[in-house]
């Protein structure tokens, strides 16, 4: 089980001050700076001369840099480059408290290095493998001293990356464990204790996710662009994860992959056939220049465009004219969706089951545009003139002559089929009516209606005004110029509108309820906490919330909701929902709604 770590009482330096880094790529190189930075003594150690010397220059360039910014003095500079010393013979390493190993992810070469250290070093030696992927049991148990052995998991890039997972195997002493801890803190790190299984915590959920956007970029359900802008505009990530796959390396991935899907059996796990075709075409991503998306030279990160580039113009076509819209709903997303249409000068008819609600949810947006005021973000007379373009009603009968039908009432199915029955009796001939439904089949919706051509999905992201994010959902039923009314309709309305099949979860929740599936499954399995799940998926994946944050957030009853419907549309028992969940959720602990959900709450 992951721990919180901290340094141990009465140690005020670690002992680990000579280090050698075996394998001087870009990870070994990264791991080097910050040793001397932090005042080691690193000795860096590669087969390849061409390789250290090409490691030197980047920590020269880097440290120049550094100094540039402002964050190293050239006095420290120097400093930290007369610390390190390189080298292609192993032996070398006979001088070092501590050696890293960052070689290739591969067990005959990993295996070979501590075989031959075993020769080298002294007994109390420590031996980290910078493993991402390979049992540290498996290194550890073919070493001369296995209780020496651990894994020291630092991400790209190892400057500026705060998260290093600490993985100890049955057979670590936890003196080592101990001493190194001490020397990641020391280096202004944070690390996690974790147990030794595939991917460990950040990866083990980071690449179960690639995957699973690999695999529906393949079954050419959306755009690599499309995917990306999803997760990035939908989940708040840093980039999306073909993008990243790419960063990272196909090549890499799928060795992770493959590591995982061997210990799992999880189909989550099991590669998708892209990622071995890619491999093996020499298609590795930026370092080969070419991976998911084609770059301007190996190395760079620069996208040019390629054959699969969408057209500047779109070429969707001519769509329906759209004066005013109708929202269904009286809810905080109805609320959000009909400020959105109004604040593009939409005339807007708010409808809900009664006027009392109806004149509430108006009330709501009122609230919302007054607290805009308040920011400085609207003048007064703006969100009079917004607010007055708004008019509530009691009934769908006020319908009749909108553009543009948008509901936004419960996430059941009989709901909204009876209200596509009513908007298909209200709506005049050619009106658009559109379902915000973040996880039911659209073409449900749209078989409740003489018109499923005119029917489409617009799945909005809460809050309306201030996520970016629209899925735009066609069935195969749906007229192209309704598709290219909507995808007007949200350019007009400062939306980034994604394209994509009618099928459960649309892209991000189809993405994101599995990850966060995965780390509900690792808190009950007592492989990590909630803390250093959170901590790690943040520091390490550049999350803005840990999943459980997350899953507070969003509530645990619509979580088990959505995971039960992707459960019950794909089949695949990896996405069977955790009984974790499930028992949370049936002890009415449904997150921050409700005052407990994995954490506690203050009560307002």
């Amino acid at each position: 089980m992951a721990t919180p770590l901290s340094p141990q009482s009465g140690t005020s330096l670690s002992p680990l001050r000579t280090i050698a880094v075996v394998g001087l790529g870009t990870m070994g190189t990264g791991i080097t700076e910050v040793l001397a930075r932090a005042g080691r003594e690193v000795i860096g150690i590669d087969i390849s001369e061409a390789q250290t010397a090409k490691a030197l220059a980047a920590l020269e360039a880097a440290t120049a840099r550094a100094v540039e910014r402002g964050r190293l003095t050239g006095e420290e500079r120097a400093g930290a480059l007369a610390r390190v010393r390189t080298t292609t013979d192993l032996a070398a390493a006979a001088d070092a408290d501590l050696v890293i190993e960052v070689t290739p992810e591969s067990y005959e070469i990993k295996q070979q290095v501590f075989r031959e250290l075993d020769a080298i070093v002294r007994p109390e030696t420590i031996l980290a493998t910078g493993t991402n992927a390979l049992s540290v049991t498996r290194l550890a148990a073919g070493s001369a001293r296995p209780e020496r052995v651990l894994g020291l998991h630092f991400f790209n890039p190892a400057p500026a990356m705060k998260l290093v997972e600490v993985v100890s195997s049955v057979l670590t002493a936890p003196q080592a464990v101990a001493a190194v801890t001490d020397l990641a803190l020391e280096l202004g790190k944070e690390p996690v204790a974790v147990g030794d299984r595939p991917g460990f915590v950040a990866d083990g959920l980071l690449f179960g996710y690639l995957n699973q956007a690999a695999a529906m970029y393949e079954a050419r359900y959306a755009s690599r662009e499309d995917i990306d802008a999803a997760m990035r505009l939908g989940c708040g990530l840093p980039m999306g994860p073909l993008a990243l796959l790419d960063l990272i390396g196909i090549d890499t991935a799928r060795t992770v992959l493959e590591a995982m899907y061997a210990e799992s059996h999880d189909r989550l796990h099991a590669p998708a056939p892209i990622l071995r075709q890619l491999s093996e075409a020499g298609l590795t991503g930026r370092k080969s220049g070419r991976g998911f998306y084609t770059y301007e030279a190996p190395g760079s990160g620069t996208v040019v465009p390629d054959a699969l580039t969408p057209a500047a113009d779109g070429s969707l076509g001519a769509g329906r004219e759209v004066r005013s819209v109708g929202v269904a709903g009286s809810g905080t997303m109805a609320s959000g969706i009909a400020e959105v249409f109004a604040k593009a000068g939409y005339q807007v008819v708010l409808a809900a089951r009664s006027e009392e609600k109806a004149q509430a949810a108006r009330a709501r947006i009122g609230k919302s545009l007054a607290r805009s005021v308040d920011r400085g973000r609207l003048t007064a007379e703006a969100a009079a003139g917004i607010l007055e373009r708004i008019v509530p009603a009691g009934s769908y009968e006020a319908f009749a002559e909108v553009d543009l039908a948008v509901e936004a009432v419960a996430e059941d199915l009989e709901v909204k089929r009876q209200l596509f029955a009513a908007l298909d009796k209200v709506c005049k001939p050619g009106a658009v009516l559109a379902t915000t439904t973040s996880s039911l089949p659209v073409v449900a919706c749209a078989r409740a209606t003489s018109r499923p051509q005119d029917v489409i999905g617009m799945h909005f992201f809460n809050p309306a005004p201030a996520m970016k994010l629209v899925e735009v959902v066609r069935t195969v039923l749906t007229a192209d110029d309704v598709h290219a009314t909507v995808r007007e309709v949200c350019a007009k309305i400062k939306k980034h509108a994604v394209d994509c099949g009618d099928r459960a979860g649309f892209i991000v929740n189809a993405l994101l309820f599995p990850y966060l599936n995965n780390a509900v499954k690792m808190v009950q399995e007592h492989y990590a906490s909630l803390d250093d799940i959170d901590a790690a998926m943040k520091l390490g994946g550049g999350y803005p919330m840990g999943p459980f944050e997350l899953l507070d957030v969003v509530g645990l009853d619509v979580s088990l909701a959505i995971e039960k419907v992707l459960h019950r549309e794909f089949r695949d028992p990896g996405l069977a929902p955790a009984p974790l969940l499930e028992h949370l959720v049936a002890a009415g602990c449904l997150g921050r709604k409700t005052g407990r959900g994995f954490r506690e709450y203050a009560r307002r």
